[in-house]
């Protein structure tokens, strides 16, 4: 795969020397990343290395306490300083956050509802889309990621590669401009894990804007289109997949890999 998209094609989602820090423990030191319309950046490393508190500040689910983050070229807006730091806007924050979609490591489906109805929630409640408009689209989602026959079945009645599915077409459902995988696969058992690993794959195929957190280093070898390996909350390489897993310039990325094959 190239390295990231041409030059002129518009980026989605852009950070800029990122600082967060809980308390005394600084998780990330300045770290900036961008993903381009069509991207799949990954983010590896270590636990505890900042990739999950990233990609959480990238959504606004986490405050950070400096740098910019930006979406569509659009900054975020900041009152206050340091550790006391907030978004100002909160429809501001709204927009972005329905237009980056975030799949999280637990599925996160709502056990008392069926897995359409986890599907439509979002696209009624928060876009306001007429119920069967939503319906008819969450129906094509889960056709689409290979569930179509589970729309009336309740979470529990799932496995986990199956819960994972619903959660990546909940995402879907609400026609983000990008979509944020934290670990997709990390809980699940590793049959399971191919079943999510081939609907991402399929997504990249289609030219999604992706970031994706992943312990998987064959996930991001095949679909990244840039490779961002973190440690002790910087960056300390990254390039085209190809080249990172090739022939890694750092040590401490060498002894990563090593680790992780």
């Amino acid at each position: 795969m190239t390295d990231h998209s041409p030059a002129d094609t518009p980026t989605v989602i852009e950070i800029r020397d990122l600082h967060k820090a809980y308390g005394p423990l600084e998780v990330l030191k300045g770290v900036s990343i961008a993903a381009r319309r069509g991207d799949v950046v990954s983010l590896i490393g270590s636990s505890g290395s900042g990739k999950s508190t990233l990609l959480r500040c990238a959504n606004l689910l986490e405050d950070s306490q400096q740098g910019e983050i930006l979406f569509k070229g659009e900054p975020v807006s900041w009152r206050g300083a340091a550790m006391a730091r907030r978004p100002a806007d909160a429809k501001q924050v709204l927009r972005i956050r329905t237009n980056l979609s975030m799949v999280f490591q637990q599925f996160n489906l709502w056990s008392h509802l069926t897995i359409l109805q986890n599907v439509m929630e979002a696209p009624v409640t928060v876009l306001g889309r007429d119920k069967a408009e939503a319906e008819a689209s969450a129906r094509r989602y889960l056709d689409k990621v290979g569930i179509g026959d589970k729309c009336d079945a309740w979470p529990a009645q799932l496995s986990g590669g199956q819960q994972q599915r619903a959660a990546i077409a909940r995402a879907l459902a609400m026609e983000p401009e990008a979509l944020l995988f934290d670990e997709p696969t990390s809980a699940l058992d590793p049959e399971l894990e191919q079943e999510v690993v081939k609907v991402i794959k399929d997504l990249a195929a289609e030219g999604r804007t992706m970031i994706i957190v992943t312990h998987d280093m064959k996930l991001a070898q095949d679909v990244s289109d840039h490779v961002v390996f973190l440690h002790k909350g910087v960056i300390e390489e990254e390039g085209p997949p190809d080249t990172l897993f090739s022939a890694p310039k750092s040590e401490r990325l060498r002894g990563f890999l090593s680790h992780a094959a």
